[in-house]
């Protein structure tokens, strides 16, 4: 995590590319893109050898289980060093025992490895969580030692974003940043699509990581002056106070936003308006936010009607596992889609 004006902000993912694994060669297809960001990023040939077993696990289990498998790789970079990111995904028939799953030999057989038991050896992180008829969503994360402690947690915080039609860039972006007792949560929604939908949320994320503090409404502002001269966008700023389990919420323009509590999805509220265009009003509203409460954020790309009961365990999974479960339950408009989790505990 990187300190700005004592407060912490999450370290940058990006996306490199979401890859179809439903067939035999598009499992090599992925490794050898797992691989190549792991040269990139300066990984050792062993470290990176170990992922591109990983990966092979991973995409074998998608073929061989799952149905519309996909695999999100990522690249995930803090100030001392950079981490190899997937996020798998399937609409499969889910896992009715994800405990003996992760046993040696039992999710895959006949291959390099041993199936998820192995991924989750290997990576510095993995997280996994599944239902039956709906599907199965696994994380992993690898630091270039198996062995080396993460300089940053986000088990707190997390998002995943999408691009519209095999686009390589997304036009949504997000960005998280906290002190002891608040977590501040940032989405835009570049208009548009492509470059200059990618250039006006990267303004954003920019603007909010130099200047994270001040009220959401003052936040917002920012951004909107920001977003002079770009195609502007909608943007939203959720403030968690962690000590009094309240949000303030500033949105404006079609950014989705709830608190998931109890059983239940309380909406908020965010005012018409394009930022770096117009805002006639720019204004915040409170919520509370109870104890195994979770905050939601997204753009457009996600359909408003899904519920608290979306297809992840809120009180176990991860932050990003929720995002992503969420991006697939909800994620049917043809568009750029962004969703950020935050989950204040």
């Amino acid at each position: 995590m990187e300190a700005v004006s004592g407060v912490s902000c999450l370290p940058l993912v990006q996306d490199v590319a979401w890859l179809t694994v439903e067939e035999p060669a598009e499992v090599g297809r992925a490794r050898r893109a797992a691989t190549s960001l792991a040269e990139r990023l300066g990984f050792a040939a062993t470290r990176t050898a170990e992922i591109g077993l990983a990966v092979t696990e991973v995409g074998t289990n998608l073929v061989k289980h799952a149905e519309r498998g996909v695999v999100l790789l990522r690249s995930v970079r803090g100030t001392r060093e950079a981490a190899v990111e997937i996020v798998a995904v399937d609409r499969g028939p889910g896992i009715a025992d994800l405990g003996l799953a992760q046993q040696d030999g039992q999710s895959t057989t006949g291959t390099l490895g041993v199936g998820l038991g192995a991924v989750a050896r290997l990576a510095s992180t993995c997280a996994i969580t599944s239902r039956v008829g709906s599907g199965t969503v696994l994380t992993a994360r690898f630091l270039p030692s198996a062995h080396r402690e993460p300089e940053w947690d986000d088990e707190i915080a997390a998002g995943v974003t999408r691009p519209f039609g095999g686009l390589e860039m997304c036009g949504d972006a997000y960005a998280v940043c906290r002190t002891p007792d608040r977590l501040v949560l940032m989405v835009c929604d570049g208009s548009g699509h492509g470059p200059l939908a990618a250039a006006a949320s990267g303004t954003a994320v920019r603007v909010f990581r130099d200047q994270p503090t001040g009220s959401p409404e003052e936040v917002v502002r920012r951004i909107h002056g920001a977003l002079r001269g770009t195609r502007g966008g909608a943007v939203a700023v959720a403030e968690i106070d962690l000590v009094r389990r309240t949000a303030r919420f500033c949105g404006l323009g079609n950014i989705a936003a709830a608190v998931l509590a109890d059983g239940r999805k309380h909406g908020m509220i965010s005012v018409p308006g394009v930022a770096g265009h117009h805002a006639r009003t720019i204004r915040s509203f409170d919520y509370a936010v109870p104890d195994g409460a979770v905050v939601v954020l997204h753009s457009d790309g996600l359909t408003e009607r899904w519920g608290a009961d979306h297809g992840s365990d809120l009180a176990a999974d991860t932050p990003l596992l929720i995002a992503a479960t969420l991006l697939r339950e909800a994620g049917v408009r043809n568009d750029d889609a962004c969703v950020l989790v935050g989950k204040p505990g």
